[in-house]
């Protein structure tokens, strides 16, 4: 299917956020050298700056204020040698933040309720850049700006713009509009509807005032929280998705495929991961992280689906790093490769998520829940999606509802008419019980007595799903109290024999499970529905147990049993997704495997200027695994299969609608591809 705006596979955001204290902005930019180390790199998007969070332009302007270190049209130079070498150039425009515009304009700024500045930093004695406020004056001063940069650059391959974000604020323009407009600024609800309805109305006027000259310009408007489930009526403003994601800065490697999963099902929008090459973060100059994990981080971004962006900063004097170039290079040479089999390529999971954030739409989601999902799925090697309320749910055979999705009337009719089909449900705590009460949404065989009181409990498993462990195991949250008048009984629940409190207390964490088991059972398995009573989802995302992580696929894979998709002997490191190209009459299985670990520890040891250090999650070799089997079971037939990008036909066994192959060797990331 044709995209609103097909994306490049190659691209870099090259971040340029430059004080004004430093001279000599862009003397060491030459357009020989500059095309040079693109194509050292294999780029072929780079995203560069017109107006950057300190507030400075890179080229003339009368509206806002060139940096007072550069004396020539920078990024002018910029877009002209890339265009020399068909490199496209999106432009930059930094919106939610701007440290000159709030040093002008104070009063501009975005105020929290407790009547202190948003931003990086409260005080103005601390290092950091400032938020403004879309409600007040800033935002038509951004537009002049903003529709100044599509005269200046018609040519421009799009516009980025950054930091979208609208707090709950108390500045005197949102206090007055609040009260004009009906909403209770003493409520946080309210609030935090007048911020949604701000962010609408920044996204009508930015966008309009991009797309002043050219009304097809490409658009994006930067925040991840934007493109979680649950917010299609902001998608008009976007030409495209991009999905910022830098595992050592703080998101870790399993954040992208979830974001990923839904953004795949949103059809008409191309969209791409962005990781960073730095060692931890943003700004971070002479921070590099190790080839081999740039190698595999745009890998993980084909295999969902994603075209791929690396994240950089420019040195103020204009020249792209050679050391960063050779980097970047030796991931996106491989890219470069690859691209043939990603192109177009739709998601073929079967199993989807239905996202609480995507039908309940609330003002402050909570993705815990989806998280531990997520997290399980990739361990077990379980391709998946993620859906909001205009998902099509006929596409899959398994959906699964996270605790707080308790469906109210019109999902339960949908789910009715899922499971007519002969779809199955996997659900978890209180989404058992319907939205309006707390009675059963689904035909199950069982009798709910409400919520247990005493917590910690613990769940003993039922042998057919126990592994090595067949005493009571210790489940951190309250259970739904079920006793079942038919199904599989997933386990028996045992009681503490108190909760822990100042009157009476055992050991150093909870009180341990008395001899006899509650009569209430941990869940309940029947040909078309698996639920769990305790909220396993929202535990696994929080404590990471590898007792409930075996529990819930032993559980997930007897449900599932023919409609597993992909079976696998990869480790739990290892990671799966399954795209079919149509037009070429292939599915594309990605494998991928890389060790990460933890290094670094958190410290403040140095002076205020230096940002404390943390953990980071870090990948250096790039280990094989050797002999690895897979079990594909697909609905049409295979005449071959083929290793890619290697054009490597290898020999496979295809029976009883299961197709079986065995992988000699994984290196980081390998497409088997699938012909039919």
């Amino acid at each position: 299917m044709k995209k609103k705006h097909e994306l490049r596979f190659r691209q870099v955001h090259l971040d340029f956020h430059t004080s004004p204290m430093i001279p000599g902005i862009g003397k060491a930019f030459d357009k020989k050298l500059w095309q040079e180390r693109l194509k050292t790199a294999h780029i072929d998007s780079i995203t560069c700056f017109s107006c950057c969070h300190h507030g400075w332009s890179y080229h003339p302007t009368e509206v806002g204020a060139m940096h007072p270190g550069l004396d020539f049209n920078l990024l002018r130079a910029q877009i002209d040698a890339c265009h020399e070498i068909d490199v496209k150039v999106p432009i930059y425009l930094t919106a939610g933040v701007s440290n000159r515009v709030a040093e002008l304009q104070p009063g501009w700024r975005e105020v929290n309720p407790q009547g202190q500045w948003n931003g990086w930093v409260q005080s103005p004695l601390k290092a950091g850049f400032k938020s403004l406020c879309f409600n007040s004056p800033y935002l038509d001063y951004l537009c002049r700006l903003i529709e100044e940069a599509a005269r200046l650059f018609p040519d421009a391959d799009g516009m980025f713009f950054d930091i979208i974000s609208q707090g709950q604020c108390c500045c005197p323009w949102c206090m007055r509009d609040m009260a004009a407009e009906g909403y209770d600024p003493e409520k946080e609800e309210d609030r935090l509807r007048f911020a949604r309805r701000t962010l609408i109305k920044y996204l009508k006027k930015s966008t309009a005032a991009a797309r002043s000259v050219n009304p097809d310009m490409p658009v994006f408007h930067n925040n991840g929280n934007l493109l979680r489930p649950g917010n299609r009526d902001l998608l008009p403003f976007f030409s495209h998705l991009e999905l910022e994601s830098l595992p050592t800065g703080g998101w870790g490697y399993d954040h992208f495929p979830l974001l990923a999963a839904h953004c795949r099902t949103l059809e008409d929008y191309d969209f791409l991961g962005m990781t960073g090459k730095f060692h931890t973060t943003w700004g971070e100059f002479g921070g590099f992280k190790h080839p081999n994990a740039l190698r595999y981080e745009c890998a993980a971004m084909l295999a969902q689906g994603a075209r791929c962006s690396i994240g950089d900063q420019l040195h103020p004097g204009g020249m792209l790093d050679e050391s960063t170039c050779r980097l970047i290079g030796a991931a996106y040479a491989e890219v470069e490769t690859k691209e043939p089999w990603c192109r177009r390529a739709a998601s073929a999971a079967n199993v989807a998520i239905l996202s609480d954030g995507g039908f309940l739409k609330p003002l402050k989601p909570d993705e815990t829940s989806e998280t531990g999902i997520s997290r399980l799925l990739l361990e077990g090697h379980i391709p998946f999606d993620r859906l909001d309320d205009a998902g099509d749910l006929s596409r899959y055979k398994v959906l699964i509802l996270p605790e707080a999705l308790r469906p109210d009337a019109a999902l339960r009719k949908r789910l009715k008419q899922f499971m007519g089909t002969g779809g199955k449900l996997i659900l978890a705590g209180e989404a058992l019980l319907k939205q309006e009460n707390d009675e059963p949404a689904f035909d199950l065989p069982l009798k709910h007595d409400g919520t247990t009181d005493l917590f910690p409990n613990f769940i003993q498993i039922a042998p057919e799903f126990a592994d090595t462990v067949t005493t009571p195991f210790v489940m951190y949250h309250p259970s739904q109290k079920i006793k079942l008048t038919g199904g599989r009984s997933l386990g028996r629940i045992y009681d503490p024999y108190f909760n822990r409190n100042y009157l009476h207390f055992c050991s150093h964490q909870h009180t341990p499970f008395k001899p006899e088991p509650s009569g209430y059972e941990a869940g309940v398995l029947t040909d078309q529905i698996l639920y769990f009573a305790h909220p396993v989802f929202q535990l696994y995302a929080l404590y990471g147990n590898v007792v409930m992580k075996d529990f819930l696929l032993k559980t997930i894979h007897a449900l599932l049993g023919d409609d597993l998709v992909i079976e696998t002997g990869l480790p739990s490191q290892g990671r799966v997704s399954l795209m079919e190209q149509k037009d070429e009459r292939r599915y594309v299985a990605h494998a991928l495997y890389a060790n990460t670990i933890l290094r670094g520890m958190k410290g403040e040891w140095f002076t205020d200027h230096i940002r404390p250090s943390s953990p980071v999650q870090v990948i250096e070799e790039l280990n094989p695994l050797y002999e690895v089997k897979f079990t594909f079971r697909l609905p049409k037939k295979i005449q071959r299969i083929t290793l890619e990008p290697q054009g490597t036909e290898i020999p496979f066994t295809q029976k009883s609608g299961k197709v079986e192959l065995t992988l000699d060797k994984l290196v980081c990331h390998q497409m088997i591809v699938l012909h039919y």
